[in-house]
């Protein structure tokens, strides 16, 4: 057995869970106080982007894990940057290509990816923080801490 005691199945529920509370609790309160959308219109977006964040959860805790364990330093301000680049990078061409395909163009899309930009840049360690905490829950290490590397 290795010395990491974890299954794929915790590490799955541990990035599940966290992605949904998280970004269902963010997109809500941006839905509703920045886009100016309806409550039942914020419960339509939220159930439309669960599916998504179900599919997306596990394999985004595999590339932040990835990029901080490469590329991070130990530094606040390192962890800040990484953190806020690793759910930039990850989530916003997902989001260009949900908006796209909702119809938007053009203007719409540039102005739709810049504030998505914007929105995962600035939500990016908060949410690392709070994910590394809900895989603390799980008994699973934080991203970057090579939880696949030989030895460890």
């Amino acid at each position: 057995m290795s010395t990491r005691d974890t299954s794929p199945a915790r590490d799955f529920i541990a990035d599940t869970l966290a992605l949904v509370l998280f970004f269902t609790l963010a997109g809500a309160l941006n839905e509703r106080f920045i886009v100016g959308m309806s409550w039942d219109e914020v419960l339509r977006a939220r159930l439309i982007g669960a599916p998504l964040m179900v599919l997306t959860a596990r394999p985004y805790g595999l590339w932040r894990g990835w990029l901080m364990a490469r590329c991070a330093g130990t530094g606040r301000v390192s962890q800040i940057l990484w953190d806020s680049l690793a759910l930039l990078l990850f989530q916003v061409p997902i989001y260009v290509a949900i908006i796209w395909a909702g119809g938007a163009r053009g203007g719409e899309l540039l102005l739709g990816a810049l504030g998505a930009v914007a929105y995962m840049f600035l939500l990016g360690r908060p949410y690392g923080i709070f994910l590394d905490a809900v895989r603390a829950l799980f008994s699973l290490p934080p991203g970057g801490q090579k939880p696949m590397s030989p030895g460890g």
